[in-house]
């Protein structure tokens, strides 16, 4: 059974340890005699190589749907505004989606100053891609919040006979930067609320400054995944 990591990143890690009773967000709020600012808004960021679905991941995640073929690569940067309901409480989301290629980066990094979350993609079905997130990740420890919260994001996971990823590597990386990681599909929908709604819920925690609880059960945030294949990529 695989443990993962939430953490704000300037906490120290834990060695893993067997799940205990996990309480809701609220429930910890509340025994601390803390208060969380519903009218708080995140700035949450998509980043990774161009092509990896940072696009298509927040369409499905915004309208419920997938546009094959629709999308150009991005060029600079756009966001949306979404609220979520975690534990009955309004979490507040500004989710930008930057451009991957390298001639965007400075842009990018202006971006990282003052976000409060980062989702790192990568596409499972390229190896480039998840080798590179060790660059996105530098990048991030340098120009970004010490306490911003940190997700990683192995796309494209309807595309299992194209695999190149091995969803163990995914897990190997997270462990070694100690930071949240899930499998998602911006095609199927598979964890893509849950990979947003696993990060609201760390941020309602870090804005609190909440202890940590104990971590979470792989999976107590994944869908069963889907046998699947498919020929055609997309961005």
């Amino acid at each position: 059974m695989t443990w993962v990591s939430v953490l704000c990143r300037h906490r120290r890690r834990r060695a893993a340890r067997p799940r205990e009773s996990a309480r809701s967000v609220m429930d910890q709020i509340s025994a601390a005699g803390v208060a969380y600012n519903q009218d708080l808004t995140h700035k949450t960021i998509l980043v990774g190589d161009s092509g990896v679905g940072k696009t298509s991941l927040l369409v499905q995640f915004d309208q419920g749907k997938f546009i094959p073929g629709s999308f150009s690569a991005t060029v600079g940067i756009g966001f949306t505004n979404k609220v979520l309901a975690v534990d009955e409480q309004k979490v507040r989301l500004q989710i930008w989606d930057t451009a991957g290629q390298e001639r965007f980066r400075s842009v990018t990094h202006a971006y990282y100053r003052d976000a409060q979350a980062l989702l790192l993609l990568y596409d499972i079905t390229s190896r480039s891609s998840f080798d590179n997130t060790r660059a996105w990740l530098t990048e991030i420890h340098e120009y970004a919040q010490d306490d911003v919260v940190i997700m990683l994001l192995g796309n494209k996971s309807d595309m299992a006979s194209a695999r190149a990823i091995r969803r163990e590597e995914g897990e190997k990386l997270a462990r070694e930067y100690g930071v949240i990681f899930l499998e998602t599909s911006a095609k199927t929908g598979l964890n893509v609320d849950e990979a947003f709604v696993t990060v609201a819920k760390e941020l309602v925690r870090c804005s609190v400054q909440l202890p940590i609880e104990p971590r979470f059960d792989l999976q107590d945030v994944m869908e069963p995944e889907k046998e699947s294949s498919s020929c055609c990529g997309f961005s």
